[in-house]
């Protein structure tokens, strides 16, 4: 008896042992299949990842430097478009007083003598035709309108009298003359396609940014030298052509120059003009000054004397007067000085 119930506590161990080895091989198989699922699908995710940043949009440098916005400038209408007609003939001589205004209005004249020998093209660059050269696209769709110098609505013919009056230091023309209507025709042909009331990109001047400083006619006057005398010369009288009727490089200052009531006597107009223009042969895209080299040569060119045009019926509301205007009254109380030189940042902060 006690043998049999030997056997059967072996029997029992056996079984147990058994069922033990049994259980601890389908734990590992479980463990396996489980740790097998866990990496398979960690896997899975990591490939999935990869793929996702295999096929995530890079950056594409290029991409980047060619999306940048394109601007298209404004460009005149071609010759070809002009009608071989009266009319034509008409335009065409409004260009040609715009390019050669001194050969027909100038001190020696054919047709009268009301400038200063100076051409409408030498601040209107290529009869202009010229993007931030001071051009006339949009002259035609812009006027009549109101200008805040004078205090009216202007017309066209006003417009380039007051050229002939401050830019070339002259008298107006007769708005009915057939000079005065062939300028108009031209101007008004230039205009081809600009909307009415609308200022296409890189018509007249560009601004350019304020400096933190003054401008120093000093330091312009040094870049003068290195950049401006071998057109305009050592005291800025330019260069006359052979018969002396007209001006191949104009005078910067001095009597037969632009007067003090000019458009470019106010420096900021003057430094946008030398920055896209000057010296001759460079563009908006491919300039060769600093802003602050042409800030400077504007200080110094406007430093210098010049004719005077009495200015006391302008800017009637001074709240509409330029801060780089440089003649007072002001409707602050910053110096004449400043308002010419600068620095100019303070006078806006004052005034917002």
């Amino acid at each position: 008896m006690g043998k049999n119930k030997l056997n059967e506590t072996e029997k029992a161990l056996l079984i147990t042992s058994r069922a033990a080895g049994i259980i601890s091989i389908l734990f590992i198989v479980v463990a396996g299949i489980l740790v097998s699922v866990i990496f398979s699908q960690r896997k899975n995710e990591n490939e999935d990842q990869v793929a996702s940043s295999e096929f995530q949009p890079v950056p594409d440098q290029t991409a980047a430097e060619t999306s940048k916005e394109v601007v298209n400038y404004w460009s005149p209408p071609s010759e070809t478009s002009i009608p071989s007609d009266n009319y034509g003939e008409t335009i065409r001589y409004g260009k040609e007083l715009i390019a050669h205004t001194s050969t027909y209005l100038g001190p020696r004249g054919t047709v009268a003598n009301i400038s200063n020998g100076m051409n409408c093209q030498n601040c209107h660059l290529d009869a202009g035709t010229k993007p931030f050269g001071n051009n006339y696209s949009a002259v035609y769709a812009t006027y009549p309108k109101f200008r805040a110098r004078s205090g009216t609505k202007e017309s066209i013919e006003k417009r380039i009298n007051d050229c002939f009056e401050r830019s070339l230091n002259g008298k107006p023309l007769e708005s009915s003359s057939k000079e005065m209507r062939a300028m108009i025709a031209y101007i008004k042909w230039l205009g081809t396609g600009v909307e009415k009331g609308k200022t296409p990109e890189g018509a007249g001047l560009q601004k350019l940014a304020f400096l933190d400083r003054a401008a120093d006619p000093k330091m312009g006057s040094a870049v003068y030298k290195a950049k401006c005398i071998s057109c305009h010369g050592k005291n800025g009288k330019g260069l006359l052509n052979p018969d002396n009727t007209s001006y191949t490089y104009p005078p910067l200052w001095g009597d037969h120059s632009y007067n003090d009531g000019a458009g470019l006597y106010r420096i900021s107009s003057f430094a946008g003009f030398v920055k896209n223009n000057m010296p001759l042969g460079v563009s908006h895209e491919n300039p060769q000054l600093t802003d602050e080299e042409a800030w400077d040569i504007a200080a110094f060119v406007n430093s210098r004397p010049r004719p005077h045009k009495d200015q006391r019926k302008d800017w009637k509301d001074l709240s509409k007067k330029p801060i780089d205007f440089p003649f007072g009254p002001y409707g602050d109380k910053f110096s004449e000085e400043q308002h010419k030189y600068g620095p100019f940042k303070p006078i806006v902060k004052k005034g917002s």
